[in-house]
């Protein structure tokens, strides 16, 4: 299987293909203030306790961390929406490591602002098993110290390419969390924490599974 990373620099290349260099401008911009920001270093920690959260999922039922951490770890990945085309990808990489992840005892959900019935669209069109659930606002996403602001300027250039973030989320706050993964040990305990402004970085998935701690599948 491709390593993600090279599946979104292919991304990258293609987009780089397509788009105008001045369209492309603005998002590096957005990606060198961010990172300038120093979100990357205030982000929730390996070693730290997670927050325990508890979001709906796209039928509306309720999915509790504290469950599912009973169940044995859980891998967190936080993602912008439907409309972020390397979010499918990774969240698509996730879904073909599913099993393996299982084998090891552990859950994974994702988690972003958009409303249910995106993420049920997300779920139905990429074939993705495990639950996606609505952080409105980007309220646990803020618990972990993930959340920026849309500035102005690429607001005005998302609305001209007829992303319409607010409609997706369901709110005018124009909040979005970092791309981030995280593994949490069942006793909340954050093994494993990445996150980056550079939203086209994501960490591979084998990466991830390899911090996971050897407990017996709790089926």
């Amino acid at each position: 299987m491709a390593h993600l990373q090279d599946q979104l620099d292919e991304i990258t290349a293609q987009t780089r293909t397509l788009v105008q260099a001045e369209r492309l401008a603005i998002g590096e911009r957005a990606v060198q203030e961010l990172f300038e920001s120093g979100i990357e270093e205030r982000i929730l920690p390996a070693g730290a306790t997670a927050p325990e959260f508890s979001l709906p999922d796209f039928s509306g039922r309720t999915v509790r961390s504290t469950d599912l951490l009973a169940l044995g770890p859980l891998v967190v990945n936080f993602f912008r929406g439907r409309w972020c085309p390397y979010c499918v990808t990774e969240l698509e990489a996730w879904r073909d490591l599913y099993s393996a992840l299982r084998e090891r005892g552990a859950l994974v959900v994702g988690i972003s602002p958009q409303a249910q019935r995106q993420n049920d669209f997300t779920a139905s069109q990429h074939g993705v098993p495990f639950p996606l659930l609505t952080d409105a606002g980007c309220a646990v996403a803020e618990r972990f110290g993930l959340v920026w602001t849309v500035p102005a300027y690429l607001q005005k250039y998302y609305r001209g390419i007829l992303l319409n973030i607010p409609f997706v989320n369901g709110d005018e706050s124009w909040k979005l969390p970092l791309p981030a993964t995280y593994v949490i040990a069942p006793d909340g305990k954050v093994l494993y924490a990445e996150a980056h402004a550079d939203f086209r970085v994501r960490p591979e998935p084998e990466d991830v599974l390899r911090s996971l701690p050897a407990f017996a599948r709790s089926e």
